[in-house]
């Protein structure tokens, strides 16, 4: 019975002192609160730049010029997506290219990274550590671009190609790192050890085994690739020319409607308008909403898988 009171009594104080606690832990509720407070504050202040982005795109040029950015625009219009519909077949071509290379790269991506990530990460390779220092060398130390241009133009012949925009920047080596260690800490090397008594082929323990035990960091690392993917731009400045502008990704097309807004209606008229009745700024911002909608509405989705994968990796 006095054992019973005493655990009673011992149930009553862990509640009450749960009941002091907040949601993180060691803090109390007021701290609680006013950390919450301050994160919300600061979330909202990060997304104060996207919506200013959004705002100014429906604002009108005149507007724009007389009381240059604001949330609360003088006159709003949609005279940057009527001029960015009437150059549609170019935009719809760019952003054609940019969703081919984000897809196929991805995909290549994860294939590179996760299987040089688990050969790094099996202790019975001998060849283990020599690698690892390859792997790591980059992350610290580069050629330059003038090195890397020769190769990739020279040897490997990727100027105006397709492939110039997906291969180049297919494999990164911080990538293999966060993997191979998330494999080294969660991969339970008994059931690859079992597999292998069972005469499973490293091929098919990494597929049928490695990869379903992997999904977090498959999630994170195949969505930051994507991202990178569709805002990457640079390949295009250095390996396509302007006679292969068929190659050219939306985001390209936002590098140089930057320097100079006619880029997108070079050698055509512009639909019976001035230049000067262009909308240049709110048409610059069209286009940025146009390029991160698709990772505002993705983002989220994953939130999740990100969180679990960078915190499974991020040890050892």
């Amino acid at each position: 019975m006095n054992i019973k009171r005493q655990g009673k009594r011992n149930k009553k104080k862990n509640n009450g002192f749960q009941r002091e606690q907040g949601y993180i832990s060691g803090l109390g509720r007021t701290a609680d609160i006013i950390l919450s407070v301050v994160l919300i504050l600061i979330s909202l202040l990060a997304l104060l730049p996207v919506i200013l982005v959004i705002i100014i795109s429906f604002s009108s040029e005149e507007a724009i010029i007389e009381s240059g950015y604001s949330f609360f625009p003088e006159e709003l219009s949609l005279d940057a997506y009527r001029y960015l519909s009437g150059h549609l077949g170019k935009i719809l071509q760019s952003l054609g290219v940019t969703l081919l290379v984000t897809v196929i790269g991805t995909v290549l991506s994860l294939f590179l990274i996760s299987t040089m990530a688990y050969a790094l990460s099996r202790k019975d390779f001998l060849l283990r550590k020599l690698y690892t220092a390859i792997v790591v060398i980059p992350i610290f130390f580069g050629g330059g671009i003038a090195s890397s241009y020769a190769v990739n133009t020279q040897f490997l012949g990727l100027k105006n190609s397709i492939w110039a925009l997906i291969l180049i920047p297919a494999c990164s080596s911080w990538y293999i790192i966060v993997m191979r260690t998330y494999f080294l800490s969660n991969i339970p090397p008994e059931i690859l050890e079992a597999a292998r008594l069972d005469g499973a082929s490293d091929a098919r323990i990494f597929f049928r085994f490695v990869i379903p035990l992997s999904k977090p960091i498959m999630i994170t690392v195949g969505l930051f690739e994507a991202f990178s993917y569709w805002n990457s731009w640079y390949e295009n400045l250095l390996y396509t020319d302007s006679n292969h502008s068929g190659l050219y990704t939306l985001q390209y097309v936002l590098y140089n409607m930057e320097k100079n807004v006619s880029f997108l209606t070079s050698g055509d008229s512009i639909s019976g308008l001035s230049a000067a009745r262009v909308p240049t700024e709110s048409f610059r911002m069209a286009l940025v909403v146009v390029i991160i909608l698709p990772i505002l509405v993705t983002y989220p989705m994953f939130g999740r898988h990100i969180k679990n994968g960078l915190n499974a990796g991020a040890g050892k």
